[in-house]
């Protein structure tokens, strides 16, 4: 019976085909997993400045993650988990705020962006314009990415910390007006004589010394070792509770569900909003797929994503689907490279990470304190970062052309600590450099549709 079931998932997901096994799926997607599921805390946390209720807006998290990863894997067949994503979710929470929306009109935009995201799929106009950037630049993304990423795990773990931090708020200040001030240095190093840095920094070292030695789950076990000294030393809060029972009070949809306002965004004044969080989606997950495409080798010759439109679909199935249900944008995970760095080539290994996210449901009440372990997740990220910096091989730095507007992409995606922010300063001068230089001919209408889309974003969008 189990050889049966095994054979079937082999035959469905083409894991032996792809060089993988059902083994590696498991581990890929258990890995995905422990690297975004911290996703369930943080990001009904970041919604709560926007007046969503903490408790459903949990729940609209986790069904967004299983409903994407199922959809991801059983119709794009790709290890690619989905859900709401970061970055999009502190627009919608703090961006916003200025224009006094509620969380409802908020909803309503997310909606909007989800369906344009589809018709643009479906007409495979998204996926044109995505395979009209040229090599250098797709690279650049994964590159940037990467060290987005290692930014990210080393501010997480304490290593690289705020400047300001432990600083009285008297002395960030303006005299006399009470504003804050530009800091003179924005990060300055953590305190490396707190344990748990240490820690962080020892699962960094476990991590990268099984991944040398090729290791399967390095990443995985790494964050497991790390976690069980942390608990052994004392740094971990016990739950107060270990079950919760979903779509029953306090963990109820209803809430939320289905109280999106589609009409009370639909105006000119909010054109803005519909622009920017139409390309930060469509942005995002082209930066994403060129990523993790990059790691797993599912990119082809020219560097494009093999049979792209399939998880372009998906991601805007999942966005319309995570409005409707009470959450954010959502859509690939960056943090999918993880899985995929410990061989994950397969839907099969997105259906497990979907599968261990619909448990999560029922132990809401334990997850708080295990996501609060930022010392044995973030030193994975820290380390897929790592890998991710291989892509730089493949930017032409000897043509000018291809590596300015290739370094602008990493640079403002790590300093402006925004991916969305990186792509569309990167595609804004790679068309402006080849037309300055002459190049007309290394430019097409794909790439000049996609600067003029990125320059409203600047012009009339709402970066941030």
């Amino acid at each position: 019976m189990a050889a049966q079931l095994t054979e079937r998932l082999d035959k469905h997901f083409g894991i032996t085909e792809r060089g993988s096994s059902i083994r590696t799926e498991f581990l890929g997607g258990a890995t995905t997993f422990m690297t975004m599921a911290y996703i369930i805390v943080v990001n009904p946390a970041i919604l709560a400045f926007a007046g969503f209720p903490v408790e459903p807006s949990t729940v609209a998290t986790i069904v967004t993650a299983v409903f994407g990863c199922f959809l991801m894997g059983l119709y794009a067949n790709r290890p690619l988990a989905v859900a709401p994503y970061m970055g999009e979710n502190a627009f919608i929470a703090f961006g916003l705020a200025a224009m006094a929306l509620g969380w409802e009109t908020r909803l309503g935009a997310v909606f909007v962006s989800g369906i344009a995201f589809l018709l643009l799929s479906l007409a495979k106009i998204r996926p044109w314009l995505a395979n009209s950037i040229s090599p250098s630049m797709k690279h650049s993304f994964a590159c940037g990415i990467g060290l987005f990423l290692t930014l990210i795990g080393l501010y997480e773990t304490g290593i690289i910390t705020s400047s300001v931090k432990g600083m009285p708020a008297s002395v960030m200040t303006i005299t006399g007006t009470g504003i804050l001030r530009n800091p003179d240095v924005p990060l300055k190093l953590g305190n490396l004589h707190d344990p748990q840095v240490i820690l962080s920094m020892l699962g960094f070292l476990i991590i990268v010394c099984l991944l040398y030695r090729r290791v399967k789950g390095a990443i995985l076990i790494g964050m497991i070792v790390t976690a069980v000294v942390g608990f052994i030393c004392g740094f971990g809060q016990a739950p107060k509770a270990i079950f919760g029972l979903p779509f029953v009070p306090p963990y109820d949809l209803s809430p939320i569900a289905f109280k999106l306002d589609i009409l009370g965004v639909l105006t000119l004044k909010h054109l803005p909003i519909l622009l920017t969080l139409f390309l930060m989606g469509f942005l995002d997950t082209l930066g994403t797929l060129v990523g993790v495409g990059a790691a797993g080798k599912m990119l082809d010759k020219e560097g494009n994503f093999i049979d792209i439109e399939k998880p372009m679909v998906v991601d805007a199935i999942s966005c319309i689907f995570s409005s409707l249900i009470g959450s954010s944008t959502s859509g690939a995970y960056i943090e999918s490279a993880a899985g995929v760095r410990e061989g994950a080539r397969t839907g099969f290994a997105t259906i497990i990470t979907g599968i261990l996210f619909a448990c999560c449901l029922f132990f809401i009440p334990l997850l708080a304190p295990l996501q609060n372990l930022k010392y044995a997740y973030a030193p994975a990220l820290m380390a897929v970062g790592l890998l991710m910096l291989g892509s730089i091989r493949q930017i032409d730095m000897d043509d000018l052309t291809e590596s300015t507007p290739a370094m602008a992409t990493i640079a403002m995606m790590i300093f402006s600590y925004n991916i969305a922010n990186g792509l569309t300063a990167g595609l804004v001068l790679y068309t402006v450099i080849k037309i300055g230089t002459g190049r007309w001919k290394d430019i097409n209408s794909g790439s000049v549709i996609l600067s003029l889309m990125c320059l409203t974003y600047f012009i009339f969008g709402l970066p941030h």
